[in-house]
Order: structure tokens, then sequence, then C-alpha cells
């Protein structure tokens, strides 16, 4: 398949977050920014745990390095209102002048529920709520909205000077009934640890078919692929393994990795020379990805994230 017009990105997790040695995370997340731009990637993407903000940080780091797009892989979209995330969505895109995504997602009920101490709403119903909600508030609209999950009544103007073009939204949906709603209420879906052939068979066409039957352009559809371009691929996916372990244990997750054929998160690392991890990205490509985001890559060394992000650039 040829990928001109497909782009690559990198994804920094909480794996830098947290390194022992980091002594400040903003000047760290900036300087990882300067290093994917010099590879001559052009967008970064920031996951969201319970340590930074990932729409704050993506703001800052855009505003730094401006030669970069930033977005978000993922927020949670509960219970985080969507007066809030809109405002710091509105707020990133002025910051970086139009260079911010928004990334949302479901997240997973069994981390979240003990987390906040609040029972979650009934998934699709609040995804579909929570899109309908946002997407006004994200165009500066002061309209109230009114659900059977969630109620939005702005109490005052909603617009942010600078936060144009409009902010894209994309879910990171995986199943049906979330990729229906994610093509019909948004701008695309940002999967992550699902194949190429779970692309190819499932996602890619559920969501393309949801967005033509809303009458909205063909969805942006950027896949999460751990990857490392390396001489000890063995360690690498050890490494990886204990990165990744904690998606075994969510069942959404297992069952996207089982329809890949696979058993585990880890069994997706494309790991190896060039040559090998190349190869392993533009199936993802060949099945339907219009870009691919680049994870785990923080957990290696300066030499090896280079030579990662080389061939990212390349493709």
């Amino acid at each position: 398949m040829n990928t001109v017009g497909k782009k690559m990105g990198v994804f920094l997790g909480g794996t830098f977050a947290q390194d022992p040695g980091l002594t400040n995370l903003v000047d760290r997340a900036v300087e990882l920014a300067h290093e994917v731009a010099d590879a001559g990637i052009r967008t970064v993407w920031f996951g969201q745990a319970a340590d930074y903000d990932a729409p704050q940080l993506a703001a800052l780091v855009g505003r730094a390095e401006p030669r970069i797009g930033v977005g978000t892989s993922v927020v949670p979209t509960y219970p985080r209102h969507p007066l809030l995330l809109a405002a710091a969505a509105k707020t990133a895109q002025a910051a970086t002048t139009g260079r911010f995504r928004l990334g949302v997602g479901l997240g997973a009920r069994t981390v979240l529920e003990p987390q906040f101490g609040l029972p979650y709403p009934p998934q699709i119903k609040h995804l579909r709520e929570y899109l309908i909600a946002l997407r006004p508030l994200l165009d500066g609209d002061d309209a109230p909205f009114v659900g059977q999950t969630l109620t939005s009544r702005p109490a005052g103007p909603t617009t942010v000077a600078g936060a144009v073009p409009q902010v894209p939204v994309l879910v990171a949906a995986m199943g049906p009934r979330a990729l229906a709603a994610a093509g019909e209420l948004a701008e695309g879906t940002i999967p992550f640890l699902a194949g190429p052939r779970t692309l190819a068979e499932q996602i890619v066409p559920a969501i393309t078919e949801a967005a033509a039957a809303a009458g909205r352009p063909a969805p942006q559809i950027v896949a999460g692929v751990p990857a490392v371009v390396t001489d000890d691929a063995a360690a690498a996916r050890s490494r990886v393994s204990t990165a990744l372990g904690f998606y075994d244990s969510i069942p959404s997750y297992r069952r996207v990795i089982a329809s890949e054929g696979l058993s585990s998160a880890a069994d997706l690392l494309i790991a190896g020379d060039e040559d090998t991890v190349t190869a392993g990205l533009r199936r993802y490509f060949n099945a339907g990805a219009t870009e691919i985001m680049v994870t785990h890559t923080d957990l290696f060394d300066a030499r090896d994230r280079a030579r990662t992000w080389a061939i990212a650039r390349n493709l």
C-alpha cells in the first residue's frame, strides 16, 4: 500500500512521567517533544492517568515546540464533565494555534469506579450523550443539554478566543456500538492494541459505515502500536510486557487482543531491526489506519528511540 499522505506520531505515556530520576515532568515532556520534532515526526500524544493532566500537558508542550501537533490518548469521559473537558481542549487549541486533537474514551469501569467512588453510568448511552453535549461546547455554543446520564447547562459564554479551527474529537472505540457512536458523532477513532486483522475486519468497516450513514467525512483512524527498533527484541518484549500487563486484566482489551488471535497485550509489540519494524507498521496502514501512533518508545534509551523514530519518519 502507498503510504503517501499517511501520518506517524509518537505516544508519551506514564512511563516517562514516573522515571525515578525525573526532576520536572513538563521540562522532560518538552525535551522529548523536541527529539520527536528533530526526528521529523509531527505529532505527540499524551495519555491521561492519575498524575499529570493530559490536555494541559499537551498545551504546554505544543506551545513550547511549534513544529508538532499534540493530542490526548485518551482522557476518560467519566467523571470529567464535558463543560470542563471542552474548556481544557479549547484552551489547548488556542495555546497551540490550532494543533490540538482531543482523544476521549470510556475508560475501564473496573478502574474508574473504585478510583473515584462513583458508579459508572450505562457506557454506550453515556458515550453518546457525552459526545452530543461536548461538540457544541467545543464550538463555543452555549446551548444546554439534558440527557439520562449527564446534564450540561453553561452558566456563561463558552467561546475561547483563538480556539480555531474546530477541535477534532477521536474516540477510543473498539466495540461495534462504540464505533457506531464515534462514526456518527466524532471525527474518528484512536484504538490501542487492536491489531491489523482486527482493524481491517472490524474497526475500519464499522466506523466508516457509521460515518457515511451520518453524512460525515471519512473518519481518522489513529492506531496505537507498541513498537521499537532494537538489537535485543527479547529484552524489549520483557520490558514492554511489564508496562502492558495492566491491559491484560481489562475485559475490553482482552476481547480485542483475542480477536487478533493473540493471548496478551505484549504479543502486539513490534520489535527488531529497521526492516522488521517497518514491515510490521505497514500492516496497520494496509489495514486502513490513517495514522499510526508509536507507543512505549519512552521505555528505551535515546539510541533505540532515535532508530524507531527514524523509520516512523520514513513511513
